[in-house]
């Protein structure tokens, strides 16, 4: 479902601005949205385990939107109208809307430009090792560049901050990892949709609709590579954002 055109020209001026931070790179991190406990016993189900945050929790902290964007963004540059706004809360900034594809950054197999037709070589915000993201191995989101209709900066984010996407029934946590155009909004790495069951091709996968993105504010983690990083923090941050 990548149909964006020109799909960053503000990814290199975003990482001239805004780098990740240093520290070396950690191991990957396991899904969210995983259950535990015992049973006592044989006809008893397991007890789902208390501090596991489900997708209905965090959808119910945001079905009100207290809109931060000064208007509202397009999902599709081949998008008629606008209608995706940025909504705020004290802790978090979300949006609803669709996923296409982000393949860009580091050269691998399933991100080319053999795969990928709109494919660069760059992303906004760089490893601790001062390389572009690998897209297909880090579940990380795009936000649209700074803008008058927003600017994420302003709203206590950058590159690294922790992210947790809702898609049906799963929960996933990732980090913002791009930039994308000034105009369109819902849009992550290949890896993102892969870990919540969504077709990660870049040139023919996505979802049209569906997609709830909840960035947690001051939230930057280092690494920004760091899977497990991101997957623990964003799972205490759940925690903390559904006052559990």
């Amino acid at each position: 479902m990548r149909t964006r055109m020109l799909a960053l020209t503000s990814a290199v001026c975003g990482a001239a601005l805004l780098g990740a931070a240093a520290l070396p790179a950690s191991a990957s991190g396991s899904s969210s949205g995983s259950s535990s406990g015992s049973a006592s016993g044989s006809a008893q189900e397991p007890e789902a385990d208390a501090g596991v945050v489900t997708a209905a929790q965090l959808l119910a902290e945001v079905r009100a939107c207290s809109r931060i964007s000064k208007g509202r963004y397009r999902t599709d540059s081949g998008s008629a109208k606008a209608t995706v706004p940025v909504c705020g809360t004290r802790d978090a900034v979300f949006w609803k809307a669709d996923m296409d594809i982000d393949c860009d950054g580091r050269k691998t197999r399933a991100c080319n430009r053999k795969t990928d037709p709109y494919f660069l070589p760059e992303t906004a915000f760089q490893s601790s090792r001062g390389e572009p993201l690998d897209s297909a191995a880090l579940p990380h989101v795009v936000v649209p560049g700074p803008s008058k209709v927003w600017d994420y900066r302003k709203a206590g984010l950058t590159g690294g901050s922790v992210v947790a996407v809702v898609y049906r029934d799963r929960v996933r946590y990732g980090v913002i990892g791009d930039t994308g155009p000034t105009g369109i909004i819902g849009e992550a790495s290949y890896a993102m949709a892969k870990t919540l069951g969504i077709d990660p091709d870049p040139s023919t996968g996505g979802a049209e609709s569906g997609v709830t993105y909840i960035a947690f504010k001051n939230s930057r983690i280092s690494p920004i590579e760091s899977r497990a990083r991101a997957q623990s923090r964003g799972a205490a941050l759940a925690r903390e954002f559904v006052g559990r």
